[in-house]
C-alpha cells in the first residue's frame, strides 16, 4: 500500500494518520499495521514511569536532546490522563516538547490512556511499531504514572526507569513490590533538591535486598535535574550501556519474546472484550447472562466459558471485520 511505503520511507503525516486509524481500530489501519510489522524489531524502545509529578516529561525532553546530539533520530509515545470531556488526551503534542516541532528526527505522540490499565494505552504498543517502522533509533514510552503494580510497561519495552524525586522518599516504601523491583535504571530528578539523598539512601538499600544472577545487570541512579538538562548525557548514555549488555548476554532476544507474547494476549483480551460488548451484547444474550449472574442462577466461570464457546463460531465473522 502506499502509505506503508510512505511509513517506510519516514513520512510523518502517513505515520500520523495510521496512528489516528489504530486508535480508531479502523481495519484498513490494521492490515496496514499488519504490512509494516516485519520492518520493525530495530528501534531501542526505552519506558519511563514513575509517580506524577516528579518530572517525566520534562526528562524525555532532555533525553531527547541528549540522544539528538549522538545522531540518533527519536520517537516519543507519551500516554496522557483521558480528558473526562473529550475522552481524548489531557495533555498533548503541542504542550509537550515544543523545542523540537521543527526537528524532522523527532516524532512526538499523545495518546489518552481511556481507562487502560497500568499506565498506558490500549494502542501504546502499536504506536511503538509505527515508529519503529518510520526508522526512529530509540522509541520512548512514557506512562502516565506508577503504582504498586504497575509493571506494565517493563513487558513492552527493551530498557525501563522508574524516575523518583527528590520528594519521592515515602513513595519508595509504597511502590516497592511492583516497578523498583523491574525497573533496570533509577532516576532521581530534582537532584538539587534537599531530600535527593534521602530518595537514593531508600533506592540503594531496595536495590541491596533484590536478588541478582552472576553477570546479571546491576541497576544503576542517574542523578538529574531535567529543567536544566543536567544529567541527561549520563542516562542516555545508561540507556545505551543497558542495550548493549542486552545484546551480548541474550536477554534482548528472550525480552522480545516477553513483549510478543504480552502484545498477543492482550490483542486477544481486546478482541473478546469487544466481541462481548459489540456482538453478543447487541443480541441481548451479555444482559441475561448478567441478570442470572446477580440472581445467583448461574456462576461466573460457567458464563465465561459459555461466552468462548460462543466466540469460536462467530470467529470468522469477527475475523472479517479486522
Amino acid at each position: 500500500m502506499k502509505n506503508v511505503t510512505k511509513i517506510l520511507e519516514g513520512d510523518v503525516l502517513a505515520a500520523a494518520t495510521l496512528m489516528r486509524g489504530v486508535e480508531d481500530e479502523k481495519p484498513e489501519a490494521l492490515r496496514e499495521l499488519g504490512l509494516l510489522f516485519p520492518s520493525t524489531g530495530r528501534a531501542h524502545v526505552i519506558g519511563l514511569t514513575g509517580p506524577p509529578g516528579v518530572g517525566k516529561s520534562t526528562l524525555i525532553d532532555s533525553l531527547i536532546y541528549a540522544f539528538r546530539k549522538k545522531d540518533l533520530t527519536v520517537g516519543v509515545v507519551a500516554v496522557d490522563p483521558t480528558s473526562p470531556f473529550t475522552g481524548g488526551a489531557v495533555l498533548g503534542d503541542r504542550v509537550r516538547m515544543q523545542d523540537h516541532i521543527t526537528d524532522n528526527g523527532v516524532f512526538v505522540r499523545s495518546m489518552a490512556s481511556r481507562g487502560w490499565r497500568g499506565g498506558l494505552s490500549k494502542s501504546t504498543i502499536s504506536m511503538v511499531h509505527i515508529m519503529d517502522a518510520m526508522g526512529k533509533d530509540v522509541v520512548i514510552v512514557e506512562t502516565v504514572g506508577v503504582g504498586q503494580s504497575e509493571v506494565e510497561v517493563t513487558k513492552i519495552v527493551d530498557s525501563s526507569a522508574l524516575v523518583l524525586s527528590a520528594d519521592s522518599g515515602d513513595q519508595v516504601q509504597i511502590i516497592k513490590a511492583g516497578i523498583l523491583e523491574a525497573a533496570d535504571i533509577f532516576v532521581v530528578n530534582k537532584a538539587d533538591k534537599e531530600g535527593a539523598g534521602n530518595v537514593v539512601g531508600r533506592v540503594e538499600f531496595m536495590l541491596g535486598m533484590r536478588e541478582r544472577l552472576p553477570n546479571s545487570w546491576k541497576p544503576s541512579i542517574v542523578l538529574t535535574q531535567a529543567v536544566q538538562k543536567i544529567g541527561a548525557d549520563e542516562l542516555a548514555d545508561e540507556f545505551i550501556k543497558h542495550k548493549e549488555y542486552l545484546l551480548v548476554s541474550g536477554e534482548m532476544e528472550k525480552r522480545k519474546k516477553i513483549s510478543a507474547r504480552e502484545e498477543l494476549l492482550k490483542n486477544v483480551e481486546c478482541y473478546v472484550s469487544d466481541f462481548c460488548n459489540q456482538e453478543f451484547a447487541s443480541e441481548g444474550k451479555l444482559d441475561d447472562m448478567v441478570n442470572k449472574i446477580a440472581s445467583r442462577k448461574v456462576d461466573p466461570h460457567t458464563s465465561a466459558l459459555q461466552i468462548i464457546d460462543w466466540l469460536g463460531t462467530h470467529f470468522k465473522h469477527l475475523s472479517g471485520k479486522r
